[in-house]
């Protein structure tokens, strides 16, 4: 009878692959184990590792005091308030599956399974939805996550409007995203037409500012585990598998060894409110829409954008340092 591998080659074998991409043959001669074993192995280990570590390191809030932690974070470090997290998405790169297709090749021209993470201000994936076809729509895909539905369902349990530091008009809790999502009060995303104001530049630049941590926890994800700097020759079940393995060990690496900087304190700043001319022309409309629970969610969407744009350009809640970031030659004669 022959006997099983140890438990611990298989480990290292799997760690190895994710984290260097070997192909399979590779494998074999490096640890001596045939092909076919670890073709076996490696979905079961990565399975072993998602059900052991997913419940314990990838939690998403669910409730106020929860979301207001996440949103205490992203002030304190990326000086955008009102946080609950950042969203984008990731193309992980397959094989053409068999009978697949044109369901899986996306408009960067090769096949693909899409990662669609949440990350908080500290780098760490606070939902991940693994295995939507590449060829789907990013806003489309994100609709269908459980995530998206609760929200829109109010059962995520967001906080409360709140008001923003040095002001007294509440603001939605929001997560930030790209221009591929779909603008709504709880989800905002840069100005997208060529001529941006001033006001809408900055605006753009503050919220880019704080969801590029979700790229920066992609470049992580990849930097650790370098088979996503590769194309999966695997089956599209064992490759989910693989992602989200890789998904779970990334942030059970941040909390065992969290980056230089990502734990800073946070003082709270709701108090003092600065009045200003800049409000008065949305202050009316904002009241009547924050109020509103109708249908209209993109009116009120890009009227919570606009205040939102006028806000980080006022006294209230600019940086000294945003102008030369934006304007790193002196704002246009034109903007004036």
């Amino acid at each position: 009878m022959r006997l099983a591998q140890e438990v611990g080659l298989k480990l290292a074998v799997t760690l190895h692959q994710l984290a260097n991409g070997n192909d399979y043959t590779s494998l074999q001669y490096s640890f001596r184990v045939s092909k076919s074993s670890i073709c076996r192995f490696i979905p079961l280990v990565c399975q072993a590792i998602i059900d052991t570590y997913r419940p314990e390191v990838i939690k998403c809030p669910k409730t106020s005091e929860g979301w207001n932690d996440v949103a205490k974070r992203f002030a304190s470090k990326w000086n955008y308030f009102n946080c609950v997290g950042a969203l984008d998405r990731k193309h992980v790169a397959i094989k053409k599956p068999k009978g697949g297709g044109s369901l899986y090749f996306n408009y960067k021209k090769f096949h693909s399974i899409v990662l669609m993470a949440f990350s908080d201000a500290k780098y760490r994936f606070l939902f991940v939805d693994v295995g939507a076809e590449g060829g789907a729509g990013d806003g489309g895909t994100w609709q269908k996550c459980n995530l998206a539905r609760a929200i829109t369902n109010n059962r995520a349990g967001l906080p409360q409007d709140r008001n923003m530091p040095n002001d007294n008009q509440p603001i939605p809790f929001h997560i930030v995203a790209d221009d591929a999502f779909t603008l709504n009060p709880w989800l905002m995303k840069p100005y997208s037409h060529q001529s941006q104001d001033p006001t809408e530049r900055i605006y753009s630049y503050r919220l880019s500012r704080a969801r590029r941590v979700v790229e920066n926890a992609f470049g992580l994800l990849q930097m650790r585990w370098q088979v996503f700097g590769t194309t999966m020759q695997k089956d599209v079940q064992v490759c989910k598998k693989i992602t989200l393995c890789a998904c779970v060990m990334h942030n059970l690496a941040l909390q065992r060894y969290p980056l230089a900087g990502t734990d800073v304190d946070y003082e709270d700043q709701h108090h003092n409110v600065v009045p200003g001319t800049w409000r008065e022309e949305l202050l009316n409309l904002m009241i009547r829409l924050m109020a509103r629970r109708g249908p209209n969610y993109t009116r009120r969407a890009k009227t919570v954008r606009d205040y939102l744009a006028q806000y980080y350009s006022s006294d209230a809640g600019t940086v000294e340092w945003q102008e030369q970031m934006v304007f790193p030659r002196g704002r246009p004669a034109t903007d004036e």
